[in-house]
């Protein structure tokens, strides 16, 4: 495991939203220097609620992960998938949307 990649104090972010499991979710995302994916935010439309907490902590783990060097593809691999591949997640759902972007 290697060390935590600090972000820079300002970066750019993009926002998109999106619809996952009947629930609509705002994700921002952000990105190293180099292009990599360096952190996410997810959270859905129903603030407050036991699912919002749920989307925004598999939102801090996963950006823990990246900045501890996982890869977004390391990442897609490892979320929950039905058995057509799709994402069972809003995490999963945000990071295949991210990936098809062109985050490496």
């Amino acid at each position: 495991m290697t060390g935590r990649q600090r972000l820079q104090n300002r970066r750019a972010s993009v926002s998109f939203d999106f619809e996952a499991h009947g629930m609509r979710h705002t994700a921002t995302y952000s990105k190293f220097p180099d292009g990599r994916l360096a952190e996410g935010f997810l959270s859905n439309h129903k603030a407050g609620s036991q699912a919002d907490a749920s989307c925004r902590d598999a939102a801090v783990a996963a950006s823990l992960a990246l900045q501890h060097g996982c890869s977004l593809e390391t990442l897609r691999g490892a979320v929950l998938r039905n058995a057509n591949g799709t994402a069972s997640s809003p995490l999963g759902a945000a990071l295949d949307l991210i990936a098809a972007e062109g985050a490496p």
